[in-house]
């Protein structure tokens, strides 16, 4: 990832762009995720919490929808 100086630009801001495109990029989660090994069967059941908490929060969302 690479920002260029703009002229008249701040240390500051050129700071903040960067952090900026580093967060649009995605790039931080990746580094996280790669820092260790997970083996296969720890991210099927990763997965499948993740999936039990989207499907209880579409559940609580179409409830609440309901009752109005």
């Amino acid at each position: 990832m690479t920002v260029k100086l703009n002229p008249g630009e701040s240390q500051e801001s050129l700071l903040r762009r960067f952090r900026k495109e580093v967060m649009k990029a995605r790039i931080l989660p990746e580094v996280r995720r790669k820092r260790w090994y997970t083996p296969p069967s720890e991210l099927r059941r990763l997965q499948k919490q993740k999936a039990i908490r989207k499907a209880r929060q579409a559940q609580r969302r179409r409830n609440r929808q309901g009752g109005l």
